[in-house]
């Protein structure tokens, strides 16, 4: 990440394929001396970043074709995963949450792994076991669904607490601990979790703790009448989500995530990410405001809207654009029947509220 604190424009930041209605929304004027293109990431070869956006793009483009109707949650997911985040899609059952998640897999050729979550599943059924070999007289570690590109946690709430928490530490460091020794997680590692909204039978809440871990929480809804009706006209003749093929290879994914973390961030805007983010603490109407993690999370996600705008550098607008789904589950407020709705009202409230110093 590159900072700058002088006149609020970052130095050497560049866009790539930008429209003038992108321009409209920047915060002071977008500097103008830049190569064009978003620069490469460390410790990757060396690969026009255009290309990598455009397949980006086209994998967008590939679940607006299945997910019908919500332009607005894909951008959301493609953004988390750009952040390197995981994402927790909640919603009543039979809105398309994994649909999505299992598209993305396939669009991306990620290594991916379902679980469906139950009562009965146990953090071994998750992260794995030891499996004594009678033949050699010693125990084997058998790895679980969890070593993969994408774990795709099938209402999650369904599992008992103590199955919720083995994903701890895996989406905090992506690495998992079993009999005291540590096992790395393939790179890159995503969770993508669905849920059932609290109140259904036979579901747990999960606790601050694991929400933390989610860069997203998202709401999927029901789809407006005219996006159920060509749902409809798709699935009249075939599955639409069976026949997707791959249009951007793990590796080609991985570089996109370096990339995120080069996007220029002027000083500005991180001083405003901070007063939205100290709003949340000293706001009446919450209990506990948002972390310092959560500001980093907010800052990281930003970044990786811009990338998905296909800039390299961050605008305020950015930060408005992920600060619901990123601090609305990082907040709670003072009512008895508190709600993620609820939380998500007050954050639309205070980004409203909170000035942008240009």
């Amino acid at each position: 990440m590159h900072t700058r604190e002088d006149d609020g424009r970052p130095s050497g930041a560049s866009q790539v394929s930008l429209s003038d209605s992108d321009d409209s929304q920047a915060s002071g004027t977008p500097p103008e001396n830049g190569s064009g293109s978003l620069p490469a990431g460390d410790g990757h070869p060396t690969q026009n970043s255009s290309v990598l956006l455009d397949k980006i793009e086209n994998v967008r483009e590939a679940l607006q074709g299945v997910i019908r109707g919500k332009p607005d949650v894909i951008d959301a997911v493609l953004t988390s995963i750009l952040a390197e985040g995981s994402v927790l899609l909640e919603d009543v059952p039979g809105v398309g949450k994994t649909t999505l998640a299992k598209s993305i897999a396939a669009l991306i050729d990620l290594d991916f792994q379902r679980i469906q979550c139950t009562p009965d599943l146990l953090p071994s059924d998750i992260l794995g076991s030891a499996i004594f070999q009678p033949a050699t007289g010693e125990f084997q570690f058998r790895r679980g669904p969890i070593f993969c590109n994408l774990l795709i946690a099938d209402e999650i709430n369904r599992a008992s607490p103590r199955t919720q928490s083995a994903l701890l530490e895996a989406m905090a460091e992506s690495q998992v601990t079993i009999d005291t020794k540590r096992y790395a997680l393939q790179k890159p590692f995503i969770v993508i979790a669905t849920q059932n909204p609290s109140g259904f039978e036979g579901t747990y809440p999960l606790p601050e703790s694991q929400l933390d871990r989610f860069l997203f929480r998202l709401s999927m809804d029901y789809p407006d009448a005219e996006s159920e009706i060509d749902l409809l006209m798709d699935q009249a003749a075939r599955d639409p989500s069976a026949t997707l093929t791959p249009l951007m290879h793990r590796d080609e994914l991985a570089m996109l995530q370096s990339l995120v973390r080069e996007v220029t961030v002027d000083r500005k805007v991180i001083r405003y990410l901070v007063a939205l983010v100290a709003a949340t603490r000293q706001d009446s109407r919450l209990r506990i405001g948002c972390s310092p993690r959560g500001s980093k999370m907010l800052l990281r996600a930003a970044q990786a809207r811009a990338v998905l705008a296909k800039r390299d550098y961050v605008l305020p607008d950015d930060v408005q654009e992920v600060a619901i789904p990123v601090l609305a589950h990082r907040v709670s407020t003072r009512s008895m029947s508190s709600s993620w709705g609820e939380a998500a009202t007050i954050i639309h409230d205070l980004v409203r509220q909170t000035e942008v110093v240009v």
